[in-house]
């Protein structure tokens, strides 16, 4: 973690935002989230770091909450034992035949499944699910908004069909309603044609409802701690 706070240190940042992945009741053969453990460890440290860090940089520890509607209840409890910076709302698995799949992977298997499911249908799942997500559980931020299934290569078409529907209508009323803001995820330079996630046009429907934008680069080596940013200050000045 502190290889992170001396890359955002390096590009000059007031303030770095942690967001380490909770996810319950997933059925999947490799583990992309913390443990109970984890979380402790990833506290204490935070809190190191605060205090070594004090008056150079503002550290927030906060968590990404990968819904699962079976373990609602569960996520409420998790969320509910220790106060967070910040709780970003996202879905990253969607069950099928028992057995939940990454929607954000690029394994060729997993790729597989989901073409055998539809992609449109699965898209239209995964939105089902964020608004639900977004109207339960206690975020101040949703992630990622259109960044499932972003490795299939007939994703455009399947978005473009899906960025009409009712749900993603009930996605920004109910942000609105709570205040919840929408992140600008500027990993999209990498794996989204060239643009953040949410594209243009999301955001430009997101705008209609006069939804606060959160910036993070979703950083997964601190090298790309605040990546992007000069593109996007361009464009939100």
């Amino acid at each position: 973690m502190e290889e992170y706070v001396l890359a955002a240190l390096e590009r000059g940042l007031t303030g770095l935002m942690f967001l380490e992945h909770f996810e319950a009741g997933i059925n999947a053969p490799r583990r992309t989230w913390l443990t109970s453990e984890d979380f402790a460890r990833y506290r204490e440290e935070g809190r190191r770091l605060r205090r070594l860090y004090a008056g150079r940089i503002e550290i927030g520890l906060g968590v990404e909450v990968g819904y699962n509607p079976r373990e609602l209840e569960a996520t409420k409890k998790f969320l509910a034992v220790n106060s967070w910076d910040q709780i970003g709302i996202s879905c990253h698995f969607l069950e099928i035949a028992g057995r939940h799949y990454n929607l954000l992977s690029s394994d060729r298997q997993t790729l597989a499944v989901f073409d055998a499911y539809g992609i449109e249908k699965a898209l239209g799942a995964y939105f089902k699910l964020l608004a639900e997500a977004v109207e339960l559980l206690p975020g101040n931020v949703l992630c990622h908004l259109d960044a499932a299934l972003r490795h299939h290569p007939g994703i455009a078409p399947a978005l473009s069909a899906q960025s009409s529907t009712s749900a993603l209508d009930r996605i920004f009323q109910v942000m609105a309603a709570k205040g919840t803001a929408l992140e600008v995820n500027t990993s999209g330079f990498i794996h989204h044609r060239r643009q953040a996630y949410p594209s243009s046009d999301l955001l430009a429907r997101a705008a209609v409802h006069r939804l606060p934008l959160c910036l993070g680069s979703d950083a997964h080596q601190p090298k790309e701690v605040g990546r992007f940013f000069g593109p996007m200050a361009d464009l939100y000045p």
